[in-house]
């Protein structure tokens, strides 16, 4: 019997590839050699007008547990690669290692643990990958996710202006619970972490020649904690008196502030008077600065990214004395034309320019430093000639 493709609408149909065979016989002129991280499966990177596309072979249950999770983790726009497409009947044993494939969209810019860790400066990124990692299991579990499986390995990582985002990659041990999870299964995917992640750390001091005892084998408790302090930040419910409304718009901006989409405020009152309420807020996904932002430009940026893209702008509005609403919407056109589209094609045009969101938000961070540094605003134009003769750092923590 042939293979059974499912291919997702807007890539290729994926036929020209010889499915009956094992990706690691696979002799394809369209193949590409691209870092990637640990995984029990074997994985390939193909390059198509289309995009460029990984393929990890597997055996048929966990292949279809992974391409599900992942459709519907892209419908709650949870941080999780796009899958495209699904094959089955590789071979005649649904267990058989090569019995299925997953296709997923290679996510532009990223990265795996270890070539962060191996970096330059990754001192001052530890706490930024342990605080984006707590916050990638925050938000799968608001999304009702239990991973079962979470890694090191089985994260990318993208920087995010100043920050570092994680994207799930590996699915297949994944469940999506609806009525949301238990304290007992968020517990549990810790302890899961935790282990997976002194693993990890183990296998790096191994090939690097280091100690075991010198392997940060506790990573993965830091990272814990770190998710329960958010965890509980997310999720409390406050009491308000009868004269604290306005707490409950400082609860919500806190929330943005975080990146949180705030979806419902549940009241409810403490006793038969009403006059006290306990205050709960459904929290959504970590959008809100990347949705203000497209919204009031149509830039599309990483969360973090787009918070500081979005001071640019807010500074922008404030300097043109663009201060009713219509006003600061047409200030928001100019500025994109007149500020923020120019210099993306000078940064474009720059040697090594990879990501040029990101190098836009680099150049924003060291006109901030140089501005403090003088005691006035610099200017982007000043920024961007110091930066350049300085070597086009990037922030380190």
């Amino acid at each position: 019997m042939p293979p059974e493709l499912t291919i997702r609408a807007g890539h290729p149909d994926f036929l020209d590839l010889p499915w009956g065979i094992s990706l690691q016989e696979w002799e394809v002129g369209n193949r590409v050699d691209l870092p990637k991280g640990i995984s029990r499966h074997e994985v390939r990177f193909f390059q198509y007008p289309q995009g460029l596309y990984a393929i990890k072979e597997l055996p048929v249950r966990p292949a279809r547990q992974d391409y599900g999770v992942l459709r519907q983790l892209e419908s709650y726009g949870a941080p999780a690669v796009r899958p495209v497409g699904l094959v089955e009947n590789r071979s005649g044993d649904p267990h058989d290692e090569r019995s299925a494939a997953l296709i997923t969209a290679y996510e532009p810019f990223s990265f795996s643990y270890r070539e962060l860790i191996a970096g330059a400066g990754f001192g001052g990124r530890r706490n930024q990958l342990l605080d984006a990692f707590a916050m990638l299991l925050v938000e799968l579990h608001l999304a009702g996710v239990f991973w079962g499986d979470c890694s090191l390995s089985n994260v990318l990582y993208r920087f995010d202006a100043e920050a570092i985002e994680t994207i799930m990659v590996d699915a297949e041990t994944a469940s999506i619970f609806e009525a949301g999870l238990t304290d007992g299964r968020r517990e549990e995917d810790l302890q899961i972490m935790i282990i997976n992640v002194a693993g990890g750390m183990a296998d790096i001091a191994s090939a690097s020649g280091v100690d075991i005892d010198e392997a940060d084998l506790h990573l993965g408790e830091d990272i814990a904690d770190r998710y329960r302090g958010l965890w509980d930040e997310v999720n409390r419910t406050d009491i308000i008196g009868p004269e604290e409304r306005y707490r409950i718009r400082e609860r919500i901006e806190t929330l943005n502030e975080m990146g949180f989409d705030v979806e419902e405020v549940d009241l409810i009152p403490v006793d038969e008077t009403g006059s006290r309420l306990h205050v709960k807020l459904q929290v959504g996904g970590r959008t809100f600065h990347q949705r203000r932002l497209k919204n009031l430009t149509g830039v599309e940026a990483l969360e973090q990214q787009a918070r500081q893209i979005l001071s640019d702008l807010y500074y922008y509005q404030t300097k043109t004395g663009s201060t009713t609403p219509t006003g600061k919407n047409i200030a928001a056109i100019q500025w994109r034309v007149n500020e923020f589209e120019p210099m993306m094609e000078r940064l474009r045009n720059l040697d090594h320019v990879r990501d040029p969101i990101q190098t836009y938000c680099d150049l924003l961070y060291h006109r901030f430093n140089m501005s403090v540094g003088a005691g006035h605003d610099v200017g982007t134009e000043a920024a961007l000639e110091d930066w350049t003769e300085r070597g086009r750092r990037r922030p380190t923590c």
